[in-house]
């Protein structure tokens, strides 16, 4: 096009940036947007104060820049775009509360939801709950997880297969599987594969081993057949279940009858179902024998079984591969210090923190939520910024006394 002596356009530019988002390829994404500028593409440039302000002129070009920079882990910069766009519609609040979601910050994806309503008076479109409802699933906030999906029923949208799948998937990580699976169950609309899949992990994820399997064997008499998600949704039921010959019987039907060639992830969910029913022998064979590289998931699954069955030859030998394949992971180090500080060999641990350090790694604190009352709160490990972090904390002392002395009798609450 260039060659042709052919300038683009405004639609042009929000296809170049999108693709460059899709790619996460932010470098290709700045170097058009800085081409923009020298072909003259913005009338008075001398005025803009910067390429995003110019840009952001054009509203679809906004969302699409906003989509690229979110997408490249720069949220940061697309709040940027964000807040320099004067004339904000649906999509543009819905890439950048899809932004939120994608980079962990579910709050502020809730928070923008709201003051895409009060502030600007936009309706949000079915594009928009589809991607907040993961917000409410990453904070297991069933409560706004209802009202959206209220919100959508208002709308007449509750029929629509995508955002029936994200309830689904919604419900099922806020611990409400029966919601999840009215949501699946419901006549008015049409289950697709992602719907059965969906419905497969909500069962794997809530321990339903059993139910996993069946719906998985109702999706093949529907005329679906399995992608990989599917399979790994299955695969992990039977894992967590303990349903290693039906596990193993799904696998080997994958290549015989759907003609599904293993990947890293699948590979990974059946050696987690063998090392955690004890066949670790078994586990690290079909390691050996896999038709590709293991990568550290595969590892991570012997690791965790290796510990929880107290085999220090394949935890060991799956700590090697694992600090062979990541050794720029804090996590790894910090795993392997506590096992071996729990074998009281302190000269190990002595080794690992030692390596920690010459390397400058550092673990990043934990976090976790709870919802009470409609408000959620967050915590993070060591943290007093709480109000009441006095309180919690004395409830704390009080539950691990209890739990020590084994007195499970004495109310706490009196």
């Amino acid at each position: 096009m260039g060659r042709d002596g052919v300038l683009p356009d405004d639609y042009t530019m929000a296809t170049i940036f999108k693709l460059s988002g899709e790619l996460k390829d932010l470098a290709s994404g700045k170097l058009i947007h800085g081409k923009g500028i020298r072909i003259g593409f913005v009338s008075d440039v001398v005025v803009a104060n910067s390429l995003m302000a110019m840009y952001c002129r054009y509203v679809h070009m906004g969302s699409s820049l906003i989509d690229m920079y979110c997408r490249s882990k720069k949220v940061v910069i697309g709040r940027r775009v964000f807040d320099q766009m004067e004339n904000r519609n649906v999509y543009v609040w819905t890439a950048m509360i899809n932004g939120y979601v994608q980079n962990g910050a579910p709050e502020d994806a809730l928070v923008l939801l709201r003051e895409m309503q009060m502030k600007d008076g936009i309706r949000p479109n079915k594009v928009s709950l589809v991607s907040v409802l993961p917000a409410c699933g990453l904070l297991a906030g069933l409560i706004g997880g209802k009202q959206v999906h209220g919100f959508s029923i208002k709308m007449e949208l509750n029929g629509d297969v995508s955002l029936c799948n994200a309830l689904i998937d919604m419900y099922s990580k806020c611990g409400s599987l029966d919601y999840a699976r009215r949501a699946f169950e419901t006549g008015s609309y049409f289950k697709d594969a992602v719907t059965w899949s969906s419905m497969i992990s909500a069962y794997g994820l809530h321990g339903k081993g059993e139910e996993a399997v069946i719906t998985y064997y109702q999706m093949l008499q529907h005329g679906f057949k399995p992608d990989m998600i599917t399979v790994v949704g299955v695969l992990s039921a039977c894992s967590k279940s303990g349903l290693v010959d039906e596990g193993i019987s799904i696998y080997k039907s994958l290549m015989t009858e759907y003609e599904i060639k293993p990947t890293v992830e699948i590979c990974a969910c059946v050696v987690d179902m063998l090392s955690r029913s004890g066949q670790l022998d078994q586990a690290l064979e079909f390691i050996k024998e896999m038709p590709l590289d293991p990568g550290p998931s595969v590892w991570g699954s012997l690791l965790t079984a290796s510990v929880m069955h107290g085999n220090s030859r394949t935890r060991d030998l799956a700590y090697r591969h694992l600090l062979e394949l990541e050794p720029e992971n804090p996590s790894n180090y910090i795993s392997l210090s506590n096992t071996y500080a729990s074998d009281r060999r302190w000269d190990v641990v002595t080794e690992v923190r030692t390596m920690m350090k010459e390397r400058g790694l550092r673990k990043v604190p934990g976090c976790s939520w709870i919802t009470i009352s409609g408000k959620t709160h967050s915590f993070s490990v060591a943290d007093k910024a709480h109000p009441s972090s006095s309180l919690i904390y004395e409830m704390l002392d009080d539950l691990v006394s209890i739990m020590t002395d084994g007195c499970g009798d004495i109310d706490i609450l009196t």
